[in-house]
């Protein structure tokens, strides 16, 4: 009888683990997307879209599907989904691990301003410009709707929607970037601040590159904190050999 993985997606780590494990001869692997971008790229294994209804939700889809494990992959800021999923698989009794990457760490040169929030980053904009590049996600801008003297740029994979920041350009495109497409970005439009989560890995990182280089001031939105008692893995290998070990194995 095969095991069932669940892994919580969105992410290229989530994407890496249904390549690797997906393919392993017993095992079954299932990707779940939030379904919030309407053309994801191609998974391997099998996928699904969309909510599950809170944690009693995801507990009943563990039930019915005979889950043995869940890794969550999900983007650090995804923390309604990562609660949820602790809470659902302590009441199912299923081993559950939250696949984090390192966050960011400051370099020389780096005139970083960290926050713990979307609104602070807002509040501390118009003191450092009034031309914004706001890497913060199509779904938080809503943070940035009273920025009124601010002129926003924001990057894209698909159109954002309103409650939206009043003198807003909207760039569509999808990463990664290299360090010179983001230098050319931030002087095209003359760029004052730069606005980001601290997501870390090394995809989005050309953006903290190319604003140290031009010397363009960084707000880093700090993440916020995973639920007690959560198992943490810090990357690819270490969630497969969490799994290999045994710790997957109900």
């Amino acid at each position: 009888m095969s095991a069932h993985l669940l892994v919580l997606g969105g992410t290229t780590e989530a994407r890496e683990l249904a390549a690797l494990l997906g393919a392993r001869p017993g095992l079954r692997v299932t990707t779940s997307l939030a379904g919030r971008v309407t053309r994801p790229g191609a998974l391997a294994g099998e996928v699904r879209t969309g909510g599950f209804g809170g944690a009693r939700g995801l507990a009943r889809w563990l039930r019915e599907h005979a889950v043995d494990a869940v890794i969550d992959a999900t983007h650090p800021f995804a923390a309604r989904i990562t609660a949820h999923g602790v809470r659902a698989a302590a009441e199912v009794g299923v081993p559950y691990a939250v696949l984090r990457r390192p966050g960011w760490v400051r370099e020389d040169g780096d005139r970083w301003h960290r926050v713990p929030s979307l609104e602070s980053a807002a509040a501390l904009v118009p003191a450092l410009g009034r031309r914004a590049l706001l890497t913060t996600g199509r779904l938080g801008l809503a943070a940035f709707a009273g920025l009124t003297d601010v002129r926003c740029v924001v990057r894209s994979v698909e159109p954002p929607e309103p409650p939206v920041p009043p003198r807003l350009e909207v760039v569509l495109a999808r990463g990664p970037f290299t360090v010179a497409e983001e230098v050319a970005l931030l002087r095209e439009r003359r760029i004052e601040v730069l606005v980001t989560k601290d997501s870390g890995g090394a995809a989005t990182a050309a953006k903290l590159v190319a604003a140290r280089t031009v010397g363009v001031p960084v707000i880093v939105v700090d993440r916020p904190e995973l639920p007690a008692g959560a198992v943490v893995v810090g990357d690819v290998a270490e969630a497969v050999g969490w799994w290999e070990g045994g710790r997957g194995l109900a």
